[in-house]
């Protein structure tokens, strides 16, 4: 059984409410939870004190026991400093040139060189 720790939306419609929970994977994303541990309200202004709460003792037990954060809570407790800051794909992989970029790209580099011969 693995642990997640996650978000789960409450609110109304067009008023986004979420708790972060601890639930198994397994369970439906709105489901059974095993523990609460925070809020997310996006609703809030981003540096508003009240748009994350995380109860920290809680998120440390729970981390230290091999629950995974999802990328969007990930972020949270990165910023809490509770863990490291995640690196997403899009910062690893370096776009992908088209052979016509190669070319512009291959020509600019013979400029630069014969100009500093």
């Amino acid at each position: 059984m693995s642990v997640k720790i996650r978000l789960a939306r409450g609110g109304a419609k067009k008023r986004p409410f979420y708790h972060i929970v601890i639930a198994n994977a397994d369970s439906p994303r709105d489901g059974k939870f095993i523990e609460r541990v925070g809020t997310y309200n996006p609703m809030l202004p981003a540096d508003h004190a009240e748009r994350v709460l995380l109860k920290t003792e809680r998120l440390q037990h729970w981390l230290s026991v091999g629950a995974t954060p999802t990328d969007r809570v990930a972020r949270f407790l990165a910023k809490a400093e509770l863990i490291a800051a995640p690196v997403r794909p899009e910062q690893t992989k370096q776009p992908l040139m088209k052979k016509k970029a190669l070319e512009r790209e291959a020509a600019r580099a013979k400029a630069a060189a014969a100009a500093a011969a």
